[in-house]
């Protein structure tokens, strides 16, 4: 098993970097002209990771604390492997190295801190909310 080494609060700053990323992304990496497909589902993918940080139960979570760690964790996980998926699932993977190398690294960098951040907040009024939601 991986060891749970990034604490909620990296995470959290890990997460608004990422969205702001994957909104922009499109014209950082020039591949806004290339592909309509590529430029809106990196900006939607953006603005739902936007949205779950924001509404997660961890100390990024400005909007509310509705969504668990856990659950945030999971979904960090699905939008990674669809990100990496993404340029094949949608055809632009071959439209240059600049249209399909984001997804595939921002999606990877998604399941890596899926899989290594600890779940359990080292704010106790968090922790309690999240004990309290899975009994």
């Amino acid at each position: 098993m991986l060891m749970r080494m990034i604490p909620t609060t990296v995470h959290a700053v890990a997460d608004y970097a990422t969205g702001a990323l994957l909104v922009v992304a499109p014209w950082i990496f020039a591949f806004s002209d290339e592909s309509t497909a590529a430029t809106w589902i990196s900006v939607l993918a953006g603005i739902a990771v936007l949205g779950m940080s924001a509404m997660t139960n961890y100390e990024g979570g400005f909007v509310a604390h509705a969504v668990t760690m856990r659950a945030h964790l999971m979904a960090d996980a699905v939008m990674g492997a669809f990100l990496v998926a993404a340029p094949w699932l949608f055809g632009f993977a071959d439209q240059g190295v600049n249209a399909w190398l984001p997804f595939v690294a921002i999606g990877l960098f998604e399941l890596l801190a899926a899989a290594i951040t600890n779940p359990y907040s080292a704010d106790p009024s968090l922790r309690g909310r999240e004990a309290a939601r899975t009994i």
